[in-house]
C-alpha cells in the first residue's frame, strides 16, 4: 500500500523554510533510514509560496489563477514523502518519525498520512 506523507508548516515562520545544518542531517539520516527499509518512493521539500508559485481554483467552472505568496493561508504543504508500506499503522509508525525530525530540532509541524488510490489505471 502506498500512503502519501505530507507535511505543512507556518510559512510566516522563516525558520521553517531556512532549515539549520542539524536539521537537515537529521532528515538526512531519516531519508537514509527509510531507503535502506525500501519503503521510500519519492521525498521533496518544497520552497516558500512566494518562490514561483500559482494556486488555480475553479469555482463554478471559472478558473482563477493566482500567484503566490499565498498569505491567506498560514500553513502550506512544505514537502512530502511516499512510502510504499504493509498498512495504515506502518505508514503511521513511519510519519511519527518523521516528525520527530521537526520536533528535534523544536519546530511546530503537522502531518497528513493519505492512502494513495491504486485502482484500475488505463492502459
Amino acid at each position: 500500500m502506498r500512503y502519501l506523507l505530507m507535511h505543512r508548516l507556518d510559512e510566516a515562520e522563516p525558520r521553517n523554510f531556512e532549515p539549520s545544518p542539524e536539521f537537515l542531517a537529521r532528515m538526512g539520516e531519516f531519508v537514509t533510514e527509510a531507503n535502506r527499509a525500501g519503503i521510500l518512493l519519492a521525498a521533496e521539500g518544497l520552497c516558500k509560496s512566494s518562490d514561483d508559485s500559482a494556486r488555480i481554483t475553479a469555482t463554478k467552472g471559472k478558473k482563477t489563477v493566482t500567484d503566490g505568496p499565498f498569505t491567506e493561508t498560514k500553513e502550506l504543504i512544505a514537502g512530502f514523502g511516499l512510502v510504499d508500506v504493509r498498512s495504515k499503522e506502518e505508514a503511521v509508525e513511519w510519519a511519527k518519525r518523521f516528525v520527530d525530525v521537526f520536533v528535534q530540532s523544536g519546530l511546530d509541524v503537522e502531518v497528513d498520512v493519505r492512502r494513495v488510490n491504486e485502482g484500475p489505471h488505463p492502459g
